[in-house]
């Protein structure tokens, strides 16, 4: 069977990964000029590092296991610290144990100075689904909102808590019940006091290397700069319509999975699928920029990095120390460090030139962590479009997409619009795409 697979991030080539290893022809369509989707490592300054996402979720199975099967495992390397930072009230202050925001340790929260206090209130959750803000709010207290849970979230999914469902985005925050403090804090109690299991890997020389690997061990046929124009029913095959203007072609197949974000599915899906079109072309973006700094000399920084709430005020939304956090990047010898900037409706702070980005990104640093030696090079790298927002009832917008394209025979969609951003949710999303695929159609 020939299956067409568009969009080459890491849910098409998981996808495409996933078809070729039960024996389907494979060949992937990428509208822009390479492969890896949000996933890219460059050279800044002599150092190789991630421009894109620089780990997956280890305590999930899938992105692990993808990477084991493909024979990267010996390339897995877990963070050398994972103590990170909170910058609010004039200082970076220890982040406590928290779940995704919720505090885990009233004694170290209350050390940390982060906030001035817990407001514990047990309130039943109701069925319907509502934002992560509304729920620990009425349940713990708008500071821990405002300094705690959004930094965390923002790092995710650059959304605003106000805004971000509690059942699609976060439901290790619904798991907790009632008392999601009381329930935190009883559960790290509880926790084995041996050494925890890692929860972030990367990949030594970046995670940015996956995608070439993921491509080359399925052996599927690449097409970039091949943007797909139309899809249709052909018989009880598919029709597409792919190429640049003026060299279109023509491209037929037995099936076909849309790996596109959501506003390019929703286009390609409007005449086979129109209510999975109409239910992705609802779902927002959120527009982000990473700025890579390299230093020659050492400087001494305080952990993996920083998250900052955006009450305070500040351009940045994070700093990652990547020479801390990573050996194979503090190997080289010098400092690396990288920040976030922009979240969910904040596009204006992006439109300034890379000079200018820089600039204010290393005047934020500075002021964080102190003066900082000229660097020795800069990247800025713009994901525009970047990272889709679960806003609440995105699980219902979810499901509606996935039933539509449920009736049509030879039709799977997946990506991060769906199932969760992550590259863990991401490849087991795809994977189980595949697997609705093939079982649709009867092999």
């Amino acid at each position: 069977m020939r299956v067409a697979v568009v969009g080459a991030g890491i849910a098409g080539l998981t996808a495409a990964h996933e078809l070729a290893r039960q024996g389907h022809e494979v060949l992937v369509l990428e509208g822009s000029d390479r492969i890896g989707g949000k996933l890219l490592v460059g050279d800044v300054g002599g150092v190789q590092v991630d421009l894109g996402a620089e780990s997956v979720l280890a305590r999930r199975p899938e992105a692990v296991g993808l990477i084991d099967a493909i024979g990267l495992h010996d390339r897995v390397q877990h963070p050398a610290t994972t103590a990170a930072g909170v910058w609010t009230r004039g200082a970076v202050r220890a982040l406590p144990p928290t779940v995704l925001g919720v505090p885990a340790d009233l004694e170290a929260l209350a050390a940390s100075g982060i906030v001035d206090g817990v407001d514990v209130r047990p309130t039943p959750v109701p069925d319907a689904d509502l934002s992560v803000g509304e729920y620990v709010t009425a349940r713990a207290g708008r500071e821990v909102v405002d300094r705690l849970v959004e930094p965390l979230l923002g790092g995710v999914y650059a959304g605003h808590a106000d805004d971000i469902s509690l059942r699609a985005a976060a439901p290790q925050l619904l798991a907790l019940g009632d008392d999601p403090v009381g329930s935190a804090v009883a559960a790290r109690a509880a926790a084995d006091p041996g050494p925890p299991s890692p929860v972030f890997a990367g990949l030594v020389g970046g995670v940015g290397t996956l995608p070439a690997a993921l491509l080359a061990a399925s052996g599927a046929e690449i097409r970039t700069g091949c943007t797909v124009r139309l899809l249709e029913r052909d018989g009880d095959g598919w029709r597409l319509l792919a190429g640049a203007v003026g060299a279109v072609e023509e491209i037929t197949a037995d099936a076909v999975v849309v790996a596109a974000p959501a506003p390019a599915s929703a286009r390609l899906l409007a005449e086979v699928a129109p209510d999975a079109a109409f239910a992705l072309a609802g779902i927002d973006y959120a527009s982000v920029a990473l700025v890579t700094v390299v230093i020659d000399d050492h400087v001494e920084l305080p952990g993996s990095g920083f998250l900052v709430p955006p009450v305070d005020g500040r351009f940045v939304k994070a700093a990652t120390f990547s020479s801390n956090k990573w050996s194979w990047v503090g190997d080289s010898g010098r400092t690396v460090l990288r920040a976030s900037v922009g979240r969910a409706g904040e596009s204006t702070a992006l439109q300034v030139p890379d000079g200018e980005l820089v600039a204010r990104v290393l005047a934020d640093l500075a002021e964080a962590v102190g003066p900082l030696p000229t660097p020795a090079d800069t990247h800025v790298q713009r994901w525009g479009g970047a990272l889709p927002q679960y806003v609440v009832g995105h699980l219902d917008t979810a499901d509606t997409a996935r039933r539509s394209v449920a009736e049509v025979r030879g039709l799977e969609v997946c990506g991060a619009a769906y199932g969760g951003v992550g590259i863990a949710a991401v490849v087991a999303g795809a994977q189980d795409a595949v697997s609705r695929l093939l079982a649709g159609l009867g092999d």
